[in-house]
């Protein structure tokens, strides 16, 4: 509830520390001739607080097949992957195009590559974590040279050619 805390503190820690230091801690104002202990006003405000408002507003839960799906729904500028690229599953064909895919990524944005566990496990801690985008890349991109970009907020697919994929991702991610 509280992203900054202000707190007024009037003289009394400048007194106190006067008191105990045996030091003045007065200010002489020259237009009125008079010395004073200013008043301190003391702010606190860090990046926990700030963080922790940005990751409850980003939560979600929503109802599914499967029970509830937990879904992080960070603006792409703060998520800290922008893609995931997924092949559909750990195989020796399907992992060396996923990697070259990966590698296609890498240069433009924050990214990870994950190929332990089913796929549908694998969106799903994705989208616990925030990452905007997946990009899937299944058995027919071996021979379409084509793969699939999962949007995490709609859950909505598309199929790109794997050449224009940076352009396609960088529709998505305008300003990530």
């Amino acid at each position: 509830k509280e992203l900054e805390g202000v707190h007024n503190r009037t003289d009394y820690d400048l007194r106190r520390h006067a008191e105990f230091s045996g030091k003045k801690l007065e200010y002489f104002d020259d237009l009125s001739n008079e010395r004073f202990v200013p008043f301190v006003v003391e702010t606190a405000v860090g990046a926990d607080r700030t963080t922790y408002a940005l990751l409850c507003a980003a939560y979600d839960e929503e109802p599914d097949k499967e029970g509830v799906r937990v879904v992080l729904r960070l603006r792409p500028e703060i998520a800290p992957y922008k893609v995931a690229v997924l092949p559909l599953s750990k195989n020796e064909r399907l992992s060396p195009l996923a990697r070259e895919v990966w590698d296609l990524v890498r240069p433009h944005w924050m990214s990870t590559y994950d190929e332990t566990q089913a796929i549908g496990r694998r969106y799903r801690r994705q989208d616990e974590i925030g990452t905007p985008l997946c990009v899937t890349v299944d058995f027919p991109s071996l021979d379409d040279r084509q793969v699939t970009i999962r949007e995490r907020d709609s859950m909505a697919q598309v199929r790109v050619p794997i050449a224009e994929l940076v352009p396609a991702l960088r529709e998505r991610l305008p300003s990530a």
